[in-house]
Protein backbone atom coordinates (compact mmCIF):
# COMPACT_ATOMS: atom_id res chain seq x y z
CA UNK A 1 0.00 0.00 0.00
CA UNK A 2 2.95 2.36 0.62
CA UNK A 3 3.86 2.40 -3.09
CA UNK A 4 0.25 3.11 -4.02
CA UNK A 5 0.12 6.02 -1.55
CA UNK A 6 3.38 7.44 -2.90
CA UNK A 7 1.87 7.47 -6.39
CA UNK A 8 -1.27 9.12 -5.04
CA UNK A 9 0.61 12.11 -3.65
CA UNK A 10 1.89 12.91 -7.14
CA UNK A 11 -1.57 12.28 -8.59
CA UNK A 12 -3.19 14.75 -6.18
CA UNK A 13 -0.63 17.41 -7.14
CA UNK A 14 -1.46 16.87 -10.82
CA UNK A 15 -5.19 16.98 -10.06
CA UNK A 16 -4.77 20.39 -8.40
CA UNK A 17 -2.84 21.61 -11.47
CA UNK A 18 -5.73 20.50 -13.70
CA UNK A 19 -8.23 22.41 -11.56
CA UNK A 20 -6.09 25.55 -11.86
CA UNK A 21 -5.89 25.11 -15.63
CA UNK A 22 -9.68 24.78 -15.84
CA UNK A 23 -9.97 28.23 -14.26
CA UNK A 24 -7.48 29.76 -16.74
CA UNK A 25 -9.32 32.02 -19.27
CA UNK A 26 -6.94 30.92 -22.03
CA UNK A 27 -7.89 27.28 -21.48
CA UNK A 28 -11.60 28.10 -21.13
CA UNK A 29 -11.55 29.81 -24.54
CA UNK A 30 -9.94 26.74 -26.16
CA UNK A 31 -12.95 24.39 -26.20
CA UNK A 32 -11.07 21.29 -27.30
CA UNK A 33 -8.31 21.71 -24.71
CA UNK A 34 -10.83 22.54 -21.96
CA UNK A 35 -12.83 19.37 -22.74
CA UNK A 36 -9.67 17.22 -22.62
CA UNK A 37 -8.59 18.69 -19.28
CA UNK A 38 -12.14 18.41 -17.89
CA UNK A 39 -12.28 14.72 -18.81
CA UNK A 40 -8.90 14.03 -17.21
CA UNK A 41 -9.97 15.89 -14.06
CA UNK A 42 -13.27 13.96 -13.91
CA UNK A 43 -11.46 10.63 -14.33
CA UNK A 44 -9.19 11.42 -11.38
CA UNK A 45 -11.81 12.96 -9.09
CA UNK A 46 -13.07 9.82 -7.34
CA UNK A 47 -9.64 8.50 -6.38
CA UNK A 48 -8.48 11.96 -5.21
CA UNK A 49 -11.58 12.37 -3.03
CA UNK A 50 -11.05 8.88 -1.57
CA UNK A 51 -7.39 9.64 -0.84
CA UNK A 52 -8.22 12.97 0.82
CA UNK A 53 -10.81 11.25 3.03
CA UNK A 54 -8.24 8.52 3.81
CA UNK A 55 -5.59 11.04 4.92
CA UNK A 56 -8.15 13.04 6.93
CA UNK A 57 -9.24 9.86 8.73
CA UNK A 58 -5.62 8.92 9.44
CA UNK A 59 -4.97 12.34 10.99
CA UNK A 60 -8.12 12.08 13.10
CA UNK A 61 -7.07 8.61 14.31
CA UNK A 62 -3.66 10.01 15.26
CA UNK A 63 -5.27 12.92 17.17
CA UNK A 64 -7.56 10.51 19.01
CA UNK A 65 -4.60 8.34 19.99
CA UNK A 66 -3.00 11.40 21.58
CA UNK A 67 -6.20 11.96 23.59
CA UNK A 68 -6.28 8.30 24.67
CA UNK A 69 -2.65 8.45 25.80
CA UNK A 70 -2.68 11.83 27.52
CA UNK A 71 -6.22 12.74 28.57
CA UNK A 72 -7.42 12.08 32.13
CA UNK A 73 -11.13 12.60 31.37
CA UNK A 74 -12.44 9.02 31.04
CA UNK A 75 -15.53 10.08 29.05
CA UNK A 76 -13.36 11.88 26.50
CA UNK A 77 -11.01 8.88 26.24
CA UNK A 78 -13.93 6.50 25.74
CA UNK A 79 -15.36 8.76 23.03
CA UNK A 80 -11.98 8.85 21.24
CA UNK A 81 -11.73 5.05 21.36
CA UNK A 82 -15.23 4.61 19.90
CA UNK A 83 -14.50 7.13 17.18
CA UNK A 84 -11.24 5.38 16.27
CA UNK A 85 -13.01 2.04 16.07
CA UNK A 86 -15.31 3.46 13.38
CA UNK A 87 -12.54 5.37 11.62
CA UNK A 88 -10.27 2.34 11.41
CA UNK A 89 -13.04 0.35 9.67
CA UNK A 90 -13.56 3.23 7.25
CA UNK A 91 -9.79 3.44 6.55
CA UNK A 92 -9.71 -0.27 5.67
CA UNK A 93 -12.63 0.19 3.26
CA UNK A 94 -10.97 3.26 1.73
CA UNK A 95 -7.71 1.35 1.24
CA UNK A 96 -9.51 -1.33 -0.77
CA UNK A 97 -11.42 1.28 -2.76
CA UNK A 98 -8.22 3.20 -3.54
CA UNK A 99 -6.43 0.02 -4.64
CA UNK A 100 -9.22 -0.73 -7.10
CA UNK A 101 -9.34 2.85 -8.36
CA UNK A 102 -5.57 2.80 -8.91
CA UNK A 103 -5.64 -0.36 -11.02
CA UNK A 104 -4.49 0.21 -14.62
CA UNK A 105 -7.57 1.15 -16.62
CA UNK A 106 -8.58 -0.51 -19.85
CA UNK A 107 -8.34 2.37 -22.39
CA UNK A 108 -11.48 1.06 -24.08
CA UNK A 109 -13.68 1.05 -20.95
CA UNK A 110 -15.34 4.39 -21.77
CA UNK A 111 -16.12 3.40 -25.36
CA UNK A 112 -19.38 2.41 -27.01
CA UNK A 113 -19.50 -1.08 -28.48
CA UNK A 114 -20.42 -3.12 -31.50
CA UNK A 115 -21.91 -6.46 -30.44
CA UNK A 116 -22.41 -9.41 -32.77
CA UNK A 117 -24.64 -12.33 -31.76
CA UNK A 118 -24.71 -15.50 -33.87
CA UNK A 119 -26.70 -18.70 -33.61
CA UNK A 120 -24.10 -21.49 -33.45
CA UNK A 121 -24.67 -25.17 -32.60
CA UNK A 122 -28.29 -26.25 -32.52
CA UNK A 123 -29.97 -25.12 -35.75
CA UNK A 124 -33.29 -23.28 -35.33
CA UNK A 125 -33.08 -23.44 -31.55
CA UNK A 126 -29.66 -21.71 -31.66
CA UNK A 127 -31.11 -18.91 -33.80
CA UNK A 128 -34.03 -18.50 -31.37
CA UNK A 129 -31.57 -18.30 -28.48
CA UNK A 130 -29.58 -15.63 -30.37
CA UNK A 131 -32.81 -13.61 -30.47
CA UNK A 132 -33.34 -14.17 -26.75
CA UNK A 133 -29.82 -12.91 -26.00
CA UNK A 134 -30.45 -9.85 -28.18
CA UNK A 135 -33.57 -8.99 -26.18
CA UNK A 136 -31.70 -9.62 -22.90
CA UNK A 137 -28.98 -7.12 -23.83
CA UNK A 138 -31.54 -4.62 -25.14
CA UNK A 139 -33.40 -4.72 -21.82
CA UNK A 140 -30.15 -4.45 -19.83
CA UNK A 141 -29.12 -1.46 -21.95
CA UNK A 142 -32.47 0.17 -21.17
CA UNK A 143 -31.83 -0.16 -17.42
CA UNK A 144 -28.43 1.51 -17.90
CA UNK A 145 -29.82 4.39 -19.95
CA UNK A 146 -27.94 3.24 -23.07
CA UNK A 147 -29.15 3.38 -26.68
CA UNK A 148 -29.25 0.28 -28.91
CA UNK A 149 -29.19 0.45 -32.72
CA UNK A 150 -29.43 -2.57 -35.01
CA UNK A 151 -26.59 -2.42 -37.56
CA UNK A 152 -27.22 -5.61 -39.48
CA UNK A 153 -29.29 -8.76 -39.08
CA UNK A 154 -30.16 -12.01 -40.78
CA UNK A 155 -33.46 -13.24 -39.34
CA UNK A 156 -34.54 -16.87 -39.61
CA UNK A 157 -37.96 -18.16 -40.57
CA UNK A 158 -38.65 -19.43 -37.04
CA UNK A 159 -38.29 -15.94 -35.54
CA UNK A 160 -34.65 -15.99 -34.40
CA UNK A 161 -31.43 -14.73 -35.95
CA UNK A 162 -28.66 -16.43 -37.84
CA UNK A 163 -26.70 -13.36 -36.84
CA UNK A 164 -27.46 -9.85 -35.62
CA UNK A 165 -25.10 -6.91 -35.03
CA UNK A 166 -25.98 -3.98 -32.79
CA UNK A 167 -24.31 -0.80 -31.60
CA UNK A 168 -24.75 0.16 -27.94
CA UNK A 169 -23.93 3.74 -26.98
CA UNK A 170 -23.86 5.31 -23.53
CA UNK A 171 -21.74 5.70 -20.41
CA UNK A 172 -18.89 3.15 -20.01
CA UNK A 173 -20.62 0.49 -22.13
CA UNK A 174 -17.48 -1.54 -22.90
CA UNK A 175 -16.43 -1.65 -19.22
CA UNK A 176 -19.56 -3.66 -18.38
CA UNK A 177 -20.16 -5.74 -21.49
CA UNK A 178 -16.59 -6.73 -22.44
CA UNK A 179 -16.94 -9.91 -20.38
CA UNK A 180 -19.83 -11.14 -22.57
CA UNK A 181 -17.40 -12.34 -25.29
CA UNK A 182 -17.75 -16.06 -25.81
CA UNK A 183 -20.10 -18.99 -26.33
CA UNK A 184 -23.40 -18.90 -24.43
CA UNK A 185 -25.08 -22.28 -23.93
CA UNK A 186 -28.81 -22.82 -23.44
CA UNK A 187 -30.50 -25.94 -22.07
CA UNK A 188 -34.27 -26.08 -22.59
CA UNK A 189 -37.14 -27.87 -24.30
CA UNK A 190 -37.50 -26.39 -27.82
CA UNK A 191 -40.99 -25.34 -28.92
CA UNK A 192 -40.67 -27.85 -31.76
CA UNK A 193 -39.88 -30.76 -29.40
CA UNK A 194 -42.91 -33.01 -29.09
CA UNK A 195 -41.33 -35.47 -26.60
CA UNK A 196 -40.49 -32.83 -24.00
CA UNK A 197 -36.74 -33.51 -24.15
CA UNK A 198 -34.20 -30.89 -23.08
CA UNK A 199 -31.86 -29.81 -25.90
CA UNK A 200 -28.53 -28.00 -25.66
CA UNK A 201 -27.73 -25.21 -28.14
CA UNK A 202 -25.29 -22.33 -28.31
CA UNK A 203 -24.95 -18.79 -29.58
CA UNK A 204 -21.76 -16.75 -29.70
CA UNK A 205 -21.34 -13.14 -28.62
CA UNK A 206 -18.52 -10.86 -29.80
CA UNK A 207 -18.00 -7.43 -28.23
CA UNK A 208 -15.77 -4.84 -29.91
CA UNK A 209 -15.10 -1.27 -28.73
CA UNK A 210 -16.11 1.41 -31.19
CA UNK A 211 -13.36 3.87 -32.07
CA UNK A 212 -14.97 7.29 -32.32
CA UNK A 213 -12.03 8.99 -34.00
CA UNK A 214 -10.08 6.47 -36.02
CA UNK A 215 -6.82 7.70 -37.49
CA UNK A 216 -7.18 5.76 -40.71
CA UNK A 217 -7.97 6.83 -44.29
CA UNK A 218 -9.80 4.34 -46.46
CA UNK A 219 -9.28 4.59 -50.20
CA UNK A 220 -12.75 4.98 -51.83
CA UNK A 221 -11.57 2.60 -54.59
CA UNK A 222 -11.24 -0.12 -51.91
CA UNK A 223 -14.88 0.20 -50.80
CA UNK A 224 -17.86 -1.28 -52.62
CA UNK A 225 -21.16 0.35 -51.68
CA UNK A 226 -24.53 -1.34 -52.28
CA UNK A 227 -27.90 0.25 -51.50
CA UNK A 228 -31.10 -1.68 -50.96
CA UNK A 229 -34.50 -1.42 -49.33
CA UNK A 230 -34.60 -1.69 -45.56
CA UNK A 231 -36.40 -4.68 -44.07
CA UNK A 232 -38.54 -4.97 -40.98
CA UNK A 233 -41.18 -2.79 -39.37
CA UNK A 234 -41.04 0.83 -40.37
CA UNK A 235 -44.01 1.79 -42.48
CA UNK A 236 -44.11 2.98 -46.07
CA UNK A 237 -40.75 4.77 -45.91
CA UNK A 238 -38.84 1.55 -45.23
CA UNK A 239 -40.76 -0.44 -47.83
CA UNK A 240 -40.45 2.04 -50.72
CA UNK A 241 -37.07 3.71 -50.24
CA UNK A 242 -33.61 2.24 -50.91
CA UNK A 243 -32.13 3.76 -47.77
CA UNK A 244 -30.15 0.78 -46.44
CA UNK A 245 -26.41 0.70 -47.18
CA UNK A 246 -23.92 -2.16 -47.31
CA UNK A 247 -20.20 -1.33 -47.45
CA UNK A 248 -17.52 -3.88 -48.25
CA UNK A 249 -13.83 -3.16 -47.68
CA UNK A 250 -12.35 -5.18 -50.53
CA UNK A 251 -8.76 -5.65 -49.20
CA UNK A 252 -9.98 -7.21 -45.93
CA UNK A 253 -13.42 -8.53 -46.89
CA UNK A 254 -14.99 -6.72 -43.92
CA UNK A 255 -18.68 -5.94 -44.50
CA UNK A 256 -20.89 -3.43 -42.69
CA UNK A 257 -24.61 -3.08 -43.36
CA UNK A 258 -26.66 -0.23 -41.91
CA UNK A 259 -30.39 0.34 -42.11
CA UNK A 260 -31.17 1.81 -38.72
CA UNK A 261 -30.99 5.46 -39.76
CA UNK A 262 -33.81 7.33 -41.50
CA UNK A 263 -32.03 8.36 -44.71
CA UNK A 264 -29.49 6.75 -47.03
CA UNK A 265 -27.00 9.54 -46.26
CA UNK A 266 -27.28 8.93 -42.51
CA UNK A 267 -26.83 5.19 -43.07
CA UNK A 268 -23.76 5.89 -45.25
CA UNK A 269 -22.17 8.04 -42.53
CA UNK A 270 -22.86 5.49 -39.79
CA UNK A 271 -21.70 2.57 -41.93
CA UNK A 272 -18.44 4.38 -42.76
CA UNK A 273 -17.82 5.10 -39.08
CA UNK A 274 -18.29 1.42 -38.17
CA UNK A 275 -16.29 0.22 -41.18
CA UNK A 276 -13.35 2.38 -40.11
CA UNK A 277 -13.52 0.89 -36.60
CA UNK A 278 -13.50 -2.67 -37.93
CA UNK A 279 -10.75 -2.07 -40.46
CA UNK A 280 -8.73 -0.32 -37.76
CA UNK A 281 -9.15 -3.36 -35.51
CA UNK A 282 -8.12 -5.60 -38.39
CA UNK A 283 -4.88 -3.74 -39.10
CA UNK A 284 -4.16 -3.39 -35.39
CA UNK A 285 -4.08 -7.17 -35.31
CA UNK A 286 -1.40 -6.94 -38.08
CA UNK A 287 -2.52 -9.87 -40.18
CA UNK A 288 -5.56 -11.94 -40.97
CA UNK A 289 -4.33 -15.07 -39.19
CA UNK A 290 -3.85 -13.20 -35.93
CA UNK A 291 -7.21 -11.45 -36.36
CA UNK A 292 -9.02 -14.77 -36.87
CA UNK A 293 -7.16 -16.42 -33.98
CA UNK A 294 -8.05 -13.60 -31.58
CA UNK A 295 -11.67 -13.64 -32.71
CA UNK A 296 -11.89 -17.41 -32.33
CA UNK A 297 -10.30 -17.11 -28.89
CA UNK A 298 -12.85 -14.44 -27.94
CA UNK A 299 -16.03 -16.16 -29.08
CA UNK A 300 -15.01 -19.80 -29.56
CA UNK A 301 -16.36 -21.97 -32.33
CA UNK A 302 -19.78 -22.25 -30.75
CA UNK A 303 -19.41 -25.95 -29.94
CA UNK A 304 -21.56 -27.05 -27.00
CA UNK A 305 -18.47 -27.87 -24.96
CA UNK A 306 -17.09 -24.33 -25.33
CA UNK A 307 -19.05 -22.02 -23.09
CA UNK A 308 -18.62 -19.11 -20.75
CA UNK A 309 -22.17 -19.29 -19.43
CA UNK A 310 -25.06 -21.76 -19.31
CA UNK A 311 -28.73 -20.80 -19.22
CA UNK A 312 -30.71 -23.75 -17.83
CA UNK A 313 -34.44 -23.15 -18.29
CA UNK A 314 -35.89 -26.23 -16.51
CA UNK A 315 -34.09 -25.24 -13.28
CA UNK A 316 -34.33 -21.45 -13.81
CA UNK A 317 -30.54 -21.39 -13.36
CA UNK A 318 -27.68 -19.31 -14.81
CA UNK A 319 -24.07 -20.43 -14.34
CA UNK A 320 -21.00 -18.41 -15.33
CA UNK A 321 -18.29 -21.04 -15.67
CA UNK A 322 -15.34 -18.60 -15.55
CA UNK A 323 -16.01 -17.57 -11.96
CA UNK A 324 -18.13 -20.47 -10.70
CA UNK A 325 -21.17 -18.25 -10.13
CA UNK A 326 -24.60 -19.93 -10.10
CA UNK A 327 -27.86 -18.06 -9.50
CA UNK A 328 -31.43 -19.33 -9.73
CA UNK A 329 -32.80 -16.22 -11.42
CA UNK A 330 -32.79 -17.12 -15.11
CA UNK A 331 -36.16 -15.48 -15.73
CA UNK A 332 -34.88 -12.20 -14.29
CA UNK A 333 -31.52 -12.40 -16.09
CA UNK A 334 -33.26 -12.93 -19.45
CA UNK A 335 -35.37 -9.88 -18.60
CA UNK A 336 -32.22 -7.76 -18.53
CA UNK A 337 -31.32 -8.02 -14.82
CA UNK A 338 -27.63 -8.69 -15.50
CA UNK A 339 -26.10 -6.55 -12.75
CA UNK A 340 -25.46 -9.42 -10.33
CA UNK A 341 -23.57 -11.42 -12.97
CA UNK A 342 -21.66 -8.48 -14.41
CA UNK A 343 -20.71 -7.07 -10.99
CA UNK A 344 -19.39 -10.50 -9.96
CA UNK A 345 -17.26 -10.68 -13.12
CA UNK A 346 -15.88 -7.17 -12.56
CA UNK A 347 -15.02 -8.02 -8.94
CA UNK A 348 -13.36 -11.30 -9.98
CA UNK A 349 -11.06 -9.65 -12.52
CA UNK A 350 -10.34 -6.72 -10.20
CA UNK A 351 -9.30 -9.20 -7.51
CA UNK A 352 -6.92 -10.87 -9.95
CA UNK A 353 -5.36 -7.49 -10.75
CA UNK A 354 -5.06 -6.65 -7.04
CA UNK A 355 -3.22 -9.92 -6.44
CA UNK A 356 -0.79 -9.03 -9.22
CA UNK A 357 -0.29 -5.59 -7.69
CA UNK A 358 0.39 -7.14 -4.26
CA UNK A 359 3.01 -9.48 -5.79
CA UNK A 360 4.72 -6.53 -7.56
CA UNK A 361 4.74 -4.45 -4.37
CA UNK A 362 6.15 -7.41 -2.42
Amino acid sequence: MDKVMARLEGLVAHYEELQEMMADPEVINDTKRYMEISKEEADMREVVQAYRKYTADQKEISDNKDIISNESDTDLVEMAKEENSELEKEVEELEEKIKILMLPKDPNDDKDIIMEIRGAAGGDEASLFAGDLLRMYEKYAETQGWKVSVIDSEPTEVGGYKHVAIMITGDKVYSKLKYENGAHRVQRIPVTESQGRVHTSTATVAVMPEYEQVDIDLDPKDIRVDVYRSSGAGGQHINKTSSAVRMTHLPTGIVVAMQDQRSQQQNREKAMQILKSRVYDYYESQNRDQYDAERKSAVGTGDRSERIRTYNYPQNRVTDHRIGLTINKLDRVMNGELDEVINALVLYYQTQELEKMAEENA
